[in-house]
């Protein structure tokens, strides 16, 4: 296996790391409104996300790096032709950020509902632009022979990526659903619960029809192989949330990104851009490489940094696994 096909894999697995970490604390972030019922709730889940949002987003910057670093031309199309919405994304992750350091810091009502506010609707967005973006970078967008992207913003806004940000959104959601029964006790917990359950539901009808829809016209074999072991670990993660199994429920919903992200990259292998106008335009991970010496350089430093990050987050989970309720939130600001 050559250094470009490595560091495609690499990437992948970067991708499959964010979409696991940060989709549950999106979905928790769109459940401050569709599940907490008073200020103090919206406290416990997003006390429930606090220690860890800002280290899941460092899988997105090291995807992003890697990408730039490993596979420039991959990186200017991709940053080019998706520039608005991947700067909407960038502004709702920056936001968010803000509106979890900013809520508390004062006392009127207003204040900490508008921040509340931004952290439903900055959580809601990614999750649904996410999956708009990769179902087009899967659908294959309209690039020229000079590898740039030549449509326009609302090429990018067809049926097949639609669908692809819907699920994206309610997987998410259903992820951190059953992350929230995971790390709550109480009355919270127990809807929590009931809400995964009818999320999962609805996530399983829209993934079937989405991950059908990629198998049938980009898929192999390989292809399948993943998505049969996303539906499976999907419908296993319904069924036990339903048993009230929290922890292999959460397991199996991350098994579920797992395999999905994996299949559209599957599909996606050799190409990394797929052009619409011309098969030959297509960007590869050939044509989109950086020179092998930089390949290398790449892979001896990712060698020895990777197991450290993975140490410390690992560690960080651990600290704060408690669960946590309504009665461990103090009343005073």
């Amino acid at each position: 296996m050559e250094l470009h096909d490595v560091w495609f894999v690499l990437i992948a697995v970067l991708w499959i790391g964010y979409f696991f970490l940060e989709g549950f604390d999106f979905g928790v972030g769109v459940l401050t409104k569709l599940l907490a019922r008073d200020r103090t709730e919206r406290r416990v889940l997003i006390n429930t996300i606090g220690p860890v949002w800002d280290g899941n987003e460092v899988w997105l910057l090291t995807a992003g790096g890697a990408t730039f670093a490993a596979f420039p031309d991959w990186y200017a199309t991709l940053f080019s032709g998706f520039y608005l919405p991947l700067l909407l994304i960038l502004v709702c992750l920056i936001v968010r950020g803000v509106a979890f350091e900013y809520r508390h810091k004062r006392e009127e009502e207003r204040w900490q509902t508008n921040w509340e506010h931004a952290i439903f609707w900055t959580s809601l967005l990614p999750a649904l632009l996410w999956g708009v973006a990769f179902g087009n970078i899967v659908r294959g967008v309209k690039i020229d022979g000079q590898k740039e992207y030549v449509g326009t913003f609302f090429d990018l806004l067809n049926p097949y990526a639609i669908l692809g940000g819907l699920v994206t959104l309610t997987l998410f959601t259903f992820h951190g659903a059953v992350f929230a029964a995971l790390k709550t006790v109480g009355d919270i917990r127990v809807r929590a619960r009931a809400l995964a359950l009818k999320l999962g539901l609805l996530t399983a009808a829209l993934a079937l029809g989405f991950l059908i829809w990629t198998q049938a016209s980009h898929g192999d074999g390989k292809s399948l192989v993943a998505m049969t072991v996303a539906v499976v670990a999907l419908v296993g993660a319904i069924v036990a949330i339903k048993a009230g199994r929290e922890g292999w429920s959460f397991a199996l919903s991350g098994v579920t990104i797992t395999a999905a992200v994996a299949m559209l990259f599957l599909t996606l292998f050799p190409n990394v851009m797929p052009s619409t106008l011309n098969e030959e335009w297509s960007l590869t991970v050939t044509n989109a490489s950086s020179s092998p010496y930089t390949l290398k350089i790449m892979t001896w430093c990712a060698g020895i940094a990777t197991p450290l990050v993975l140490l410390y987050q690992g560690w960080t989970y651990w600290v704060f696994r408690k669960r946590i309720g309504t009665q461990h939130i103090v009343d005073a600001h």
